[in-house]
């Protein structure tokens, strides 16, 4: 018999827990807000998924109204709200129910169709399987905003080929469709039409790979839109420090160069400079390591500048004209950046469980 729980109350639940026999469908349901991640809504997943972990054999993750899995975190709600903790507990929330998804002890498979970036991302990639389709718009944006790639990606991002892992973090290049196959953001791939069947057949077997074997189709010349950068991305964005980076994009001069230079240069400076020292840490820790240090991170991004200027400038005011500070790379400090990463308080410091990674 299929249950569906929620939020008690009449308000249609913001994430609903299908219960299927001995499997469970999680979905995110605030599709106006294309499914973008609140306290509630990760406080429902969290309680669901530690729940589901003991009583389960499958769960499978996927996000209502067609357009979107999950658009990422709602970061207007943390940078408007007059409670100060609200962020600092929406943050170590969100990381450790990432971090039971990366530890789940039963298959995990996220049916990311539609809009999948930032917290959407955390919601999926750490999760055992993952199912892109030609709908699948995947990024980490938050240098944009002034924030950093969080969810565990100091850790993932890491873990691909070569550099293609800082080009993301630090450009916020949007990968589509059958790219977050290539990439290895998606295990799988489906058309976006075939997964009601797939979603019943998975409900219907005890057999995950096999049903997921049989619907992966990549459609015939499909192409890796950065197959074309990828010497470029290893070369440039393999240099220490961001005025390198910005230099080896300078003497190329080519016009992916010239576009990349003039994407880097609308984001916040200290952003680029903290996520690219993250990623260099995040290369040799452990996931809950990561967890740990982006935890730091995200608790002095609630309390700075640039994060609630970027979204003041970018989804509320719309301006579109963040006065980031400091204005350029040249005046972020080595200090500014490391005081990002000091240690927090003892009690304050994320505390996610043990346990390897499922995914990547």
């Amino acid at each position: 018999m299929l249950q569906t729980r929620g939020l008690a109350g009449d308000a249609e639940p913001e994430v609903l827990a299908q219960d299927v026999g001995n499997k469970g469908v999680l979905i995110f349901n605030r599709p106006k807000g294309l499914n973008a991640l609140n306290l509630n809504m990760i406080q429902l997943t969290h309680d669901i998924l530690s729940r589901w972990e003991k009583t389960k054999s499958l769960v499978i993750s996927k996000g209502a109204g067609g357009k979107a899995y999950c658009a990422g975190g709602d970061v207007k709600s943390i940078t408007t709200s007059k409670d100060t903790s609200y962020g600092k507990t929406l943050f170590r929330t969100e990381y450790l129910t990432n971090n039971i998804i990366a530890t789940y002890k039963i298959p995990y498979v996220a049916l990311i169709d539609g809009v999948v970036m930032g917290g959407g991302l955390g919601m999926s990639i750490h999760g055992r399987y993952r199912v892109a389709t030609e709908k699948t718009l995947s990024a980490m944006p938050e240098t944009a905003i002034g924030l950093f790639p969080d969810v565990g990606a100091s850790y993932f991002l890491t873990r691909l080929k070569g550099k293609l892992g800082i080009y993301l973090a630090l450009t916020g290049y949007r990968l589509k469709g059958p790219d977050n196959l290539f990439v290895g953001f998606a295990t799988h791939y489906c058309p976006s039409a075939e997964l009601p069947k797939l979603e019943k057949d998975l409900l219907a077997s005890d057999n995950v790979e096999e049903v997921l074997k049989q619907y992966t189709k990549v459609p015939d010349g499909s192409k890796y839109s950065l197959e074309p950068y990828l010497e470029k991305i290893d070369d440039i964005f393999s240099a220490p420090t961001m005025e390198m980076i910005v230099e080896r994009l300078e003497k190329d001069g080519s016009e992916w160069a010239n576009n990349t230079l003039a994407t880097l240069r609308k984001f916040s400076p200290l952003s680029l400079k903290v996520t690219l020292k993250e990623l260099q840490l995040g290369s040799q820790l452990t996931l809950q390591e990561c967890f740990k240090m982006e935890y730091r991170l995200a608790w002095r991004s609630t309390e700075g500048h640039d994060f609630k200027e970027g979204v003041r400038a970018l989804l509320v005011d719309k301006d579109q004209n963040p006065k980031w500070n400091p204005p350029t790379l040249e005046k972020v400090s080595q200090k500014m950046v490391d005081d990002f990463f000091a240690p927090l308080e003892s009690d304050q410091e994320l505390k996610p469980r043990n346990g390897l990674p499922s995914s990547l």
